[in-house]
C-alpha cells in the first residue's frame, strides 16, 4: 500500500491485516519504487497523488517490471472523477478506484474480489500452460506418426483445437469473474461474498435492463426491498423515483384508493380528487410489497394494470393509461395460496415472469462477517463511538444462530450491541435460542409461536417503538400484529 497519508496506512493496514493479508506500507512513490522486489504482491493499493511524484508514474515502473505485469493496482484518491483522469489509470493497467473517505467494508470487499481474480487468473494460466506444453508432445508424437497413420491427422486437430479452447475459457473465465466483480461492488447495500448472494445479483443485473415483471421472494427481513432498488437503479427508469407501496400495511378498506386513486365524493370523507401510486410511477417502476397480502376483489384490478396498463380512478369512468414497471415481493408461498384459491391463478402466473429467491442469512454464514462489520461502522460513526475491535468467537457465535429475523435482525442486535459497547472491542448480546429447537424437530408455525412469544415477554409486550418487539425481530409492528393474530398469540390478562 502505497499512501502518503499516515492515517490511511493505519487504517487501512488494521483492516487488511485483520482479514489475514499481510501489508507492505511505502509513504512515497521512491520507497514503493524501492520496496517493490521485496515480495510477490497479490495487489497494490496506489494513491494517486504523493508527495514526490505523481501514483501514474509509479503504476508505469511497476507495469515496466515483468514480474507485476498483471498484479491488481487499485488507485486511491480523494479527487473525484470530473478532476482526475481516470482513464490514464485505466490504460496502465488499473482495476478500479476507491475514492477517499471509503468504508473499510468497500475496501475489504474490492481487494477481495481483485486479489480472487487474479489468483483465478495465473491458476488458469499455470493450467494453460501445463496443458499446452503436454499437448504440444502429444502433437510432436503425432506428426511423427502421421505418415504411418491417417489417425494421427485426427488427433493432432484434436489437439491443437482443446489448446485453441482452453485459452478462450481463460479469456472467458477472466470476464465473467470481472463481471462478478462490478455486480457486487455495484450495490453497496447488498453485501456478500457468498455464492447464493452473487447468483441474486446476477439475476438482478441479468433482468435490469428489462422491462420485465419480478417476482422477489424471501423470508421476512432478507432484504426483497434492497434487491428491488437494485433492480430499479439498473433500468433505463432509474432517473424517476421508485414507488413504493406495502400492501399489508394499508387496511383493507383504502387499499383499493392508495394503489388506484380516487374521485372526490367516492367514498365517505374523500373530500377532494387524489392520484394513486399506479399514476406516481407513470414512466418509473412500482414496488408491491407483501404483495400476497392483496385482497382477493382486487386482483383483477392489478391484473388488468400489468396486462393493459389502465385503470379507473375509484368513483370514476375515465379509464387512465400509464406505463409502469411492476416489481412484488411476498414472503408467502403463492403457489400454495393459489391451490387454496386465496390468490389468483392468473395473477400470480402474470407476476411470476422473472422469479428472484432470496436466501435467508442462516443459508449464507458466511456474509455475516461483513455485514456485522458495515453495520458497527454505520452505528459506530452515527453515535460518535469509535469502535475497532469485534471478537472472532462472537462473529462465531453469530454464524451459529439461526437469524428468524434474518439481515434485519442482525442489524437490530448491532445497534444495541453498538450502544451498550463502552470500550473499542463490540460487546453483544445474542437472542436466546430456544433449547428445544435444538433437541428435536418441530413445525416452523411452533418455533414461530415460541420465539415472538418470548421476545414479547422480554419486552413486557410492547411492540412498537425503540427496543419494542417489532424492531428486535425485525418485523414491522403491523406484520407482527397480523403474525401474532394468526399464530393466535395475546396478551394474557392480568390476574
Amino acid at each position: 500500500m502505497v499512501d502518503d497519508e499516515p492515517v490511511y496506512l493505519a487504517v487501512c493496514e488494521r483492516a487488511l491485516e485483520g482479514q489475514g493479508w499481510e501489508v507492505v506500507k511505502a509513504a512515497s512513490g521512491q520507497e514503493a519504487i524501492a520496496r517493490l522486489p521485496e515480495r510477490d504482491y497479490a495487489a497494490i493499493l496506489l494513491d494517486v497523488e504523493l508527495g514526490d511524484m505523481e501514483g501514474f508514474d509509479v503504476a508505469r515502473h511497476i507495469r515496466s517490471d515483468p514480474a507485476f505485469k498483471h498484479t491488481p493496482i487499485l488507485f486511491l484518491t480523494a479527487y473525484r472523477t470530473d478532476t482526475v483522469d481516470v482513464d490514464q489509470g485505466y490504460a496502465l493497467g488499473a482495476v478500479d478506484y476507491l475514492f477517499k473517505p471509503f468504508k473499510t467494508a468497500a475496501l475489504l470487499a474490492k481487494v477481495g474480489f481483485f486479489v480472487e481474480l487474479h489468483r483465478k487468473s495465473r491458476e488458469l494460466e499455470t493450467i494453460v500452460a501445463e496443458r499446452t506444453a503436454e499437448l504440444a508432445q502429444t502433437v510432436s508424437q503425432l506428426q511423427a506418426e502421421v505418415a504411418e497413420r491417417k489417425e494421427g491427422e485426427r488427433k493432432l486437430e484434436n489437439a491443437l483445437a482443446e489448446i485453441a479452447s482452453l485459452k478462450a475459457q481463460l479469456e472467458a473465465d477472466n470476464f465473467y469473474l470481472r463481471q462478478e466483480i462490478m455486480e457486487v461492488s455495484s450495490h453497496h447495500e447488498i453485501l456478500g461474498f457468498s455464492q447464493a448472494i452473487r447468483k441474486v445479483l446476477a439475476a438482478a443485473h441479468q433482468v435490469g435492463p428489462t422491462d420485465a415483471t419480478v417476482l422477489i421472494l424471501g423470508e421476512t427481513g432478507s432484504g426483497k426491498e434492497l434487491v428491488a432498488r437494485a433492480i430499479h437503479e439498473l433500468s433505463p427508469r432509474r432517473s424517476r423515483p421508485m414507488i413504493k407501496v406495502n400492501c399489508a400495511a394499508l387496511p383493507a378498506s383504502l387499499i383499493e384508493s392508495e394503489l388506484f386513486g380516487r374521485e372526490k365524493g367516492a367514498y365517505t370523507g374523500a373530500h377532494a380528487g387524489e392520484a394513486g401510486r399506479f399514476e406516481a410511477a407513470d414512466g418509473s417502476t412500482i414496488f408491491l410489497d407483501e404483495i400476497g397480502e392483496l385482497p382477493l376483489e382486487l386482483q383483477p384490478k392489478l391484473l388488468r394494470v400489468l396486462q393493459e396498463g389502465q385503470f379507473e380512478r375509484l368513483g370514476s369512468s375515465r379509464t387512465i393509461k400509464v406505463n409502469v414497471r411492476v416489481l412484488a415481493a411476498t414472503n408467502r408461498d403463492l403457489a400454495k395460496e393459489v391451490r387454496e384459491r386465496r390468490f389468483r391463478e392468473d395473477l400470480y402466473y402474470r407476476l411470476n415472469v422473472f422469479p428472484i429467491t432470496i436466501p435467508p442469512l442462516r443459508e449464507r454464514p458466511e456474509d455475516i462477517p461483513i455485514l456485522v462489520q458495515s453495520f458497527v461502522e454505520e452505528f459506530a460513526t452515527r453515535m460518535g463511538k469509535r469502535i475497532h475491535s469485534i471478537p472472532r468467537r462472537l462473529l462465531e457465535k453469530l454464524q451459529k444462530y439461526s437469524w428468524p429475523g434474518n439481515v434485519r435482525e442482525l442489524r437490530n442486535v448491532i445497534e444495541r450491541a453498538v450502544i451498550l459497547s463502552n470500550g473499542p472491542t463490540l460487546q453483544i448480546e445474542l437472542p436466546q435460542m430456544d433449547s428445544e429447537v435444538t433437541t428435536h424437530l418441530r413445525t416452523l408455525r411452533e418455533v414461530e409461536h415460541k420465539h415472538i412469544l418470548s421476545v414479547l415477554e422480554k419486552t413486557g409486550w410492547r411492540i412498537r417503538g425503540k427496543h419494542g418487539a417489532a424492531e428486535i425481530l425485525g418485523l414491522k409492528p403491523t406484520t407482527l400484529e397480523a403474525r401474532m393474530k394468526k399464530l393466535g398469540i395475546s396478551r394474557p390478562k392480568p390476574e
